[in-house]
């Protein structure tokens, strides 16, 4: 019987020691973005499921509009199922000293003062010439496939869901909503 503890001991020391070696990346947003160049119209992609996006059936976009204040005019449209329009307007505000992270909010301004109203928007892959984002959050429930045109080739695409799949995104809930090439 006074092996049995020992035993138990060693088990549980062997099976630490085969667990996967590598846990996945943390979520890092890019180090540099120029609101300027990111501002402009943005097809998405692909997006984790979120509460806010299920009426969502095609056409998924996202404009966004930089205000005198240093803010920025977020606008997002989507076709829902029985073919309307679906808007959503809100505000970001970039986050001091992380160049590509932003804080968006969609509820009413006198709202903004309450920090749960804010969701972290951070850009985690970008292209040099801005046309493709991918944008998450640091928990890993949110993620964006962005593009500047309606659809995206489909090689692009798998890498850069190896890109968010390496940063601990699980991706298999993932919906494509653009046409891939």
């Amino acid at each position: 019987m006074r092996a049995l503890p020992t035993l138990l001991l060693t088990c549980i020391a062997l099976s630490s020691s085969i667990l996967p070696a590598s846990a996945a990346s943390p979520v890092a947003s890019v180090p540099e973005l120029e609101l300027t160049r990111y501002a402009g119209h943005w097809y998405e992609i692909a997006h984790l499921p979120v509460s806010f996006q299920r009426r969502c059936a095609g056409d998924i976009t996202a404009a966004y509009a930089l205000r005198a204040d240093g803010t920025i005019n977020v606008r997002n449209t989507c076709r829902t199922r029985d073919g309307d329009q679906a808007i959503a307007e809100g505000v970001a505000r970039t986050v001091e000293g992380h160049p590509g992270r932003l804080q968006v909010r969609f509820v009413p301004g006198w709202l903004s003062w309450l920090p749960l109203v804010w969701a972290d928007y951070w850009v985690i892959a970008l292209d040099p010439d801005y046309q493709w984002a991918v944008v998450g959050d640091p928990d890993r429930e949110y993620l964006w496939i962005l593009s500047r045109e309606p659809s995206m080739d489909a090689e692009l695409f798998s890498r850069l869901k190896t890109k968010a799949e390496t940063m601990g995104y699980d991706l298999a809930p993932l919906v494509v909503a653009a046409p891939l090439r």
